[in-house]
């Protein structure tokens, strides 16, 4: 294939008229490993004359500056004609860079069975059955609640086990595990860094002006292009990868940062399928919980803190009047929001102040003379 791909790119050259001469091969082309094309045998002379490029280390190829032996003397003749060309063409000196040249970088095997092993089982935990309870609600679920269901599954069990490379591990360990990374908090407080909270307000307010100039008002300028986000923005790399500059949600689970029951240490995680409404919903139903549960008010702020979050894309989204209970998902929402404030004495500043605290820093081990 790296053969048939060379071939195809210098008749190209040819036929589009960048070279006055058919630098193809007139036979049965000779198989190519990685590194052996005219280009990377150029690299390669570059490289050893200082020039910088991680071609070679990237693609685990040998880079080599002289004209392979094995090949047959006319291949090797029409490989020094194309380093010719490279040389002294410009036109093929900038085509015959790593920039516009196929990889041919193909993933181990170990490596796609295991994506293809982590594609399943995530695919199985993200079952829309899992994350609404009889009645339809939207429910979330610990590890543990979920290790609990899945473990019935014996299909999912032996996948499971078989990504985890141990016949014996236990499903909620092995679980976990596999939702490690795969979760985004659901408040920016537990997403973002200060700088990145600095970023979201901005796009925040960008997205306040967006509703306000669909609703019919007229701005007096334009909105403002909102900064992107950078690794150093996000609370945790996965996050970054996950969200990306522009912070678009991908992510498969929610995460509820200390929000699990004192009875159950494993993550509280949501449906990233959810929409806001649902979010919201599910998000009020675990405030009912935790307040059941004796929790104290500073608990209770970042969950109220989210609700608050996600109320401007309820209303935006979910306005419309639900005949059956004769009012919107937003008024519910709202409504709920309002209570809870004034029921734990709670402002909005309140809400959007709150922060996660520092985690401990681990001081140096004393050493005693």
């Amino acid at each position: 294939m790296i053969s048939s791909q060379e071939e195809l790119d210098w008749a190209y050259y040819f036929i589009y008229g960048l070279i006055n001469e058919d630098l193809t091969y007139d036979g049965e082309v000779p198989r190519l490993a990685l590194g052996e094309r005219a280009f990377e045998i150029a690299l390669a002379r570059r490289m050893k004359d200082g020039e910088e490029t991680a071609w070679f280390e990237r693609h685990g190829s040998t880079p080599i500056t002289e004209i392979p032996d094995h090949f047959p003397a006319d291949y090797r003749d029409l490989l020094q004609r194309r380093l010719d060309a490279i040389e002294s063409n410009p036109h093929i000196r900038l085509l015959e860079r790593p920039e516009y040249k196929r990889r041919w970088a193909f993933e181990p095997w170990d490596k796609q069975v295991e994506s293809a092993l982590r594609g399943w089982l995530l695919d199985r935990v993200e079952n829309r059955s899992l994350w609404f309870d009889r009645e339809g609600r939207p429910t979330p679920q610990s590890v543990a609640q979920l290790a609990d269901v899945l473990d019935r599954d014996p299909d999912f069990r032996s996948v499971l086990q078989l990504w985890a490379g141990d016949p014996n591990v236990t499903t909620g360990a092995a679980l976990a595990k596999l939702l490690a990374d795969e979760a985004v908090p659901f408040l920016a407080a537990y997403r973002y860094k200060p700088s990145g909270l600095d970023k979201w307000a901005a796009w925040e307010e960008t997205w306040a002006l967006q509703r306000r100039e669909d609703a019919g008002e007229k701005l007096p300028s334009p909105i403002p292009m909102p900064p992107k986000y950078k690794l150093a923005d996000f609370a945790k790399p996965s996050y970054w990868s996950i969200r990306g500059e522009l912070d678009v949600p991908r992510e498969r689970f929610i995460s509820y940062p200390g929000a699990g029951r004192d009875t159950d240490g494993t993550e509280l995680l949501g449906w990233a399928g959810w929409d806001h409404a649902e979010q919201a919903l599910a998000l009020a139903s675990l405030i009912s919980m935790r307040t059941e549960d004796g929790w104290t008010t500073e608990r209770l702020v970042p969950l109220l803190a989210g609700l608050h979050e996600l109320a401007p894309w309820v209303r935006q989204w979910h306005n419309e009047i639900d005949p059956e209970y004769g009012e919107s998902v937003a008024d519910t929402i709202d409504a709920e929001l309002t209570a809870r404030l004034s029921e734990h004495h709670l402002t909005v500043t309140d809400l959007t102040s709150w922060r996660p605290a520092e985690p401990a820093r681990r001081g140096r081990r004393k050493t005693h003379s």
